[in-house]
């Protein structure tokens, strides 16, 4: 069984085999978490990520980890930016998350790390995409044996625990 959990923090300090990459879709770095991801790993991850590009939304695509050691492989995925619920942003964020694992799966990483997908500048609802998170998360197959979803601020981080303590083995 997968154990999940909640950690507040900065993601590029996670020992886990791969991180997921809250990503735009050029995969050449940007602001937030993709941007700290980016400075942690070095340059040679915006140019594997460019070689991929683009990537849509819902969708991930997986490069090395390089100066991230010792993480192996970073899990790029683009979430949706919240136009108020009428576009289908529920369904392709929860897909960030089954395409995140399905990789994960194929790379054979045991253990990884979740930013808040889509919170920062995308503007999803933070108690809605930490519940679009915990849920498909708990819901989708995968090999993984620890998945830790680390919160860059206290508004994501409490949003996640409720999620979980609220769906604790759905």
């Amino acid at each position: 069984m997968t154990r999940l959990e909640i950690a507040l923090g900065d993601i590029t300090e996670e020992h886990v085999d791969a991180l997921v990459n809250a990503a735009n879709e050029s995969l050449l770095g940007g602001g937030g978490v993709d941007g700290a991801i980016h400075r942690a790993a070095g340059p040679a991850l915006a140019r594997a990520g460019a070689a991929l590009a683009p990537c849509a939304p819902g969708d991930a695509k997986a490069t090395p980890a390089f100066d991230l050691a010792p993480v192996k492989h970073v899990i790029h995925t683009v979430g949706p930016v919240w136009e108020g619920g009428r576009f289908g942003e529920d369904d392709t964020l929860a897909s960030c998350y089954r395409r995140s694992l399905a990789l994960a799966d194929e790379l054979g990483a045991n253990t990884l790390a979740f930013p808040a997908i889509s919170t920062g500048v995308y503007r999803f609802p933070v108690d809605r995409a930490a519940h679009i998170a915990i849920t498909t998360v708990r819901s989708t197959p995968t090999t993984a044996t620890l998945i830790r979803f680390v919160a860059f601020d206290q508004a994501n981080y409490d949003a996640l625990s409720t999620a979980l303590a609220e769906n604790p083995n759905s």
